[in-house]
């Protein structure tokens, strides 16, 4: 029995501007038993990615996928594909194809389980969304998997080995994480990644309304066994990995085992010359526990990520997060600084107390915390949660509404206190006051007044150090002219140099955030015109191929604008020196995207097609590439860089 499982995450646009700082190529990784909803966490990972200055291609693999595969027969050959590392194979060799993520990811999904199942393959879906909604992939799928994976799994290879596998296969109980085995990192491409992955936890004590942890996980934490955990470090000891991702949605949600936990990971780095960086994901009531924050620093974790939401009392009373209210949250950040351990920060706005100078005390806060990883997102309402179903009977749903993305400037929720327009705007104006040189640098200085003996360090040789810190002044400092590098200067430790992997990586993280927003996240009124000037010039420099039909050109007005070019004809070398430096330019400096439609070329010109493609990598998140099916074996699209659009017959 051959298995291609496939993991697929559409969060590469923030990674791809790595490439501008510091040689790094791809996007985020998060793994299927990790089932939080939010794109920010999503986002997390791909920044995360950006502090380590790995020049690996993604931040995290699928530990998910990877522990599915010890959980199938011996017999059965397994295979993991991870589309934001690896190119998905078009014509596998497998009798079963199955394909997870989460719910941002559901339209690629979607794609990926029409076209295997057109090809006579047959498909399951799971992951984390297909188990908060399976019903929106009924038709989809042969088989959908809805849960956690130890117990169902199994029960579907010996119905499919039997004949007999059915439509739906949904968890009811409660899974006992001990019968969960150590799980096949030896089918994960791990020098692909940053940082290896590995569960402790699953469950969270608290009530956040608007969260979905508690919807599928439960509020009594459950966990592995230390054993368990001392087998899978020694097995990501042997493979060489070094940096490990805890990806617990709340590692101290039983703080009495956290503890046990911790205290196991000082005597693990002990006994084997701490080979091991850690960082996880907490709750702000860290913070008060001494003991708790004594044995973080002990077992090396060199940051935690903190939802904390709001600094607004009132907003945090009425979403239930009452382990924020403890004391002043920013007292809280500074004293986990304190212990060597840097802070990722989650928020959100749009909470019914709400209103438009709360982003102006979102902004304060987070330049006085210092914290670069700043994800903000504006309230979404996720599916069976307590938010949704408060909402919907309060008629404050806007149906129709994307609902897996809270980091664009869009809700499906009806604000109370503001417009949905206003809303949006200021959120805007928030990232980009956030994301400008000075605020960077501001962040960078009042995080070093707390943070004075980071555990973080980069892990490199003194060389490559410098060749680092070389990549990101050439790429990144210098382009933003004389302004910038004076912020830069005056944020680097002189008398303190064990500050600067910390420094160099906020700085990363920063521009990259950067570049992201400046073409995912904002509006601007006079792209327009500049988009309608270079898609002029770019008729009148191919203007005998379109009237002669061989390609055509057409502006899509979408939310961001999208050129769809097809190449439906003959074409020369000529026609490839003219159109690629335009194509190139107009995705330099403008947020469009680009629809490429190869119908039809003459074999001798597939050379132009694939620099074509290479000139357009950088740009890769942004690239949608359709090839007719007659062509596909001849041009070679790495559907880990650019979106390769599966159509079918007729699409």
């Amino acid at each position: 029995m051959r298995v291609l499982a496939e993991f697929h995450l559409p969060w590469r646009e923030i990674c791809h501007q790595r490439r501008q700082f510091g040689d790094i190529v791809d996007t985020t990784r998060v793994p299927i038993t990790w089932t939080t909803e939010s794109p920010q966490m999503i986002k997390l990972c791909s920044i995360l990615e950006e502090a380590g200055f790995q020049q690996e291609r993604a931040a995290n693999p699928a530990l998910g996928l990877a522990t599915l595969a010890a959980l199938c027969p011996p017999t059965w050959e397994v295979h993991v594909v991870d589309e934001n590392v690896e190119v998905i194979p078009l014509e596998p060799a497998a009798d079963i194809v199955g394909i997870c993520g989460m719910g941002v990811q559901l339209p690629r999904q979607r794609e990926l389980l029409a076209f295997y199942r057109r090809r006579g393959h047959y498909v399951v879906a799971g992951g984390s969304y297909a188990s908060l909604c399976p019903e929106e992939y009924a038709l989809l799928a042969d088989t959908v998997v809805a849960g956690e994976a130890e117990y169902l799994w199994k029960q579907f290879c010996r119905d499919f080995e039997h004949g007999s596998p059915r439509p739906l296969y949904q968890e009811t109980g409660t899974v006992v994480l001990t019968d969960s085995p150590v799980p096949r990192f030896d089918l994960l491409k791990l020098d692909c990644y940053s940082y290896a992955t590995l569960q402790y936890s699953r469950g969270c004590p608290f009530r956040c309304e608007f969260c979905d942890i508690i919807v599928m996980f439960g509020r009594k934490p459950r966990v592995k066994s230390l054993e368990q955990v001392g087998r899978e470090l020694d097995e990501l000891r042997r493979v060489g990995m070094r940096s490990v991702f805890f990806v617990d949605d709340n590692l101290i949600g039983n703080r009495p085992q956290a503890k046990e936990l911790l205290r196991f990971l000082r005597r693990y780095q002990e006994e084997h010359r701490y080979a091991f960086s850690f960082g996880t994901e907490v709750s702000l009531n860290l913070a008060q526990d001494r003991e708790l924050l004594e044995l973080f620093r002990a077992a090396n974790f060199g940051w935690v990520f903190i939802g904390i939401e709001s600094t607004d009392a009132a907003s945090l009373k009425e979403t239930r997060k009452m382990q924020n209210l403890h004391e002043d949250i920013l007292t809280s950040v500074r004293r986990i600084y304190a212990y060597g351990i840097d802070v990722l920060g989650g928020f959100i706005i749009g909470f019914d107390n709400d209103t438009l100078a709360t982003f102006e005390h979102q902004y304060r806060f987070i330049s006085d915390a210092g914290i670069q990883s700043a994800m903000i997102g504006l309230l979404t309402a996720m599916p069976r949660t307590s938010l949704c179903e408060r909402l919907r009977r309060e008629g404050r749903l806007r149906e129709g509404k994307a609902v897996t993305d809270n980091t664009q400037s869009k809700t499906n929720v009806v604000p109370k206190t503001m417009s949905h327009e206003a809303m949006a705007d200021a959120y805007q104006a928030l990232y980009r006051r956030l994301l400008s040189d000075g605020e960077i640098a501001r962040r960078i200085r009042n995080k070093a007044r707390y943070l004075r003996v980071p555990l973080y360090q980069s892990g490199y040789s003194t060389s490559d150090r410098l060749g680092i810190l070389a990549r990101l002044l050439i790429k990144g400092v210098l382009p933003g002219g004389i302004r910038r590098t004076i912020h830069f200067l005056r944020t680097l430790p002189i008398f303190l140099p064990g500050r600067l992997p910390l420094v160099v990586s906020d700085w990363i993280i920063g521009l990259s955030m950067r570049e992201y927003a400046q073409h995912h996240l904002y509006s601007d009124s006079s792209e327009s015109a500049a988009l309608e000037r270079r898609l002029a010039s770019m008729r009148a420099a191919i203007a005998e191929y379109l009237a002669q039909g061989n390609v055509t050109l057409a502006l899509r007005e979408t939310t961001v604008p999208n050129l769809a070019v097809a190449f439906t004809g003959l074409m020369d070398r000529r026609f490839f020196r003219r159109v690629t430096p335009r194509l190139e330019q107009l995705l330099k400096h403008t947020r469009a995207s680009l629809t490429l439609r190869i119908d039809s070329l003459p074999a001798p010109h597939l050379e132009e097609v694939q620099n074509l493609l290479h000139r357009l990598e950088r740009y890769g998140d942004r690239v949608f590439i359709v090839v007719d099916e007659k062509l596909g074996g001849l041009v070679k699209v790495d559907s880990s860089v650019f979106n390769l659009v599966l159509a079918g017959p007729g699409e």
